[in-house]
């Protein structure tokens, strides 16, 4: 009875899987078809569409081996989450918290954040493995969104439309008391770089002039991130 349960669940997945496949191939489709009639702007909403359906393929292929009944399915998709997201957590010079994702966050109501917020909790769990919790009590969280220099000024996105909730719950377990706006301040930024990225800091509230006085001469590859605290 529960492998029949098993394998009707891998087939539900498989099913979901290859409709995600259908619509990543459709978006594909609908881009190549609006580039080569040189209409940039619908080839761009095009290829947005294709992003976020890939994004959903990307989650439900990350629920697949779970339901194979491996005793280590969980373990092995975190590594193999982790090995292509790669995602870098440290403490920079100043003693300040900081995440990097290599990826910009998706817009609001267009995509599931889940591809971004599953990697950042092992993450995060595997950070803090074995070291003492620290608390930034009153704080500014800092959300520097980088975008790839080539990418044309206009899609850039609005601040107030970027996803940021799920990402900084998974990160506020950590090191934040709670992210009510008693205790923190939000402060959003975007520049350009080489590669796409989202950073996001955790800086005392007293320090966070500091950081916004040095905020343009963060190198490209970003500030260097250390293990501890000290």
């Amino acid at each position: 009875m529960e492998n029949t349960k098993l394998i009707s669940n891998f087939e539900k997945c498989l099913d979901s899987a290859d409709r995600a496949i259908g619509r990543v191939w459709a978006a594909i489709e609908e881009t190549q078809t609006h580039l080569k009639r040189k209409d940039l702007e619908c080839a761009y909403a095009a290829a947005f569409e294709a992003a976020a359906h890939s994004e959903k393929l990307t989650v439900i292929c990350r629920q697949m081996p779970a339901f194979s009944g491996h005793p280590r399915a969980n373990t092995m998709i975190d590594d193999a989450i982790l090995k292509n997201f790669p995602v870098e957590i440290g403490f920079t010079s100043e003693g300040w918290f900081c995440v990097r994702l290599p990826a910009l966050l998706p817009k609001k109501n267009r995509g599931s954040v889940a591809y971004i917020s599953d990697p950042l909790y092992p993450a995060m769990m595997r950070f803090w493995r074995g070291k003492t919790s620290v608390r930034y009590p009153d704080c500014v969280v800092i959300f520097r969104h980088v975008y790839d220099r080539d990418r044309p000024e206009r899609q850039y996105r609005d601040h107030d439309n970027i996803e940021l909730n799920r990402v900084l719950d998974v990160i506020a377990l950590y090191v934040m008391p709670d992210d009510s706006p008693v205790r923190c301040r939000h402060y959003y930024c975007s520049a350009s770089g080489s590669k796409e990225r989202t950073e996001i800091y955790i800086v005392p509230r007293v320090d966070f002039m500091y950081w916004l006085g040095h905020e343009d001469s963060i190198p490209d590859r970003g500030v260097k991130l250390f293990e501890n605290w000290d």
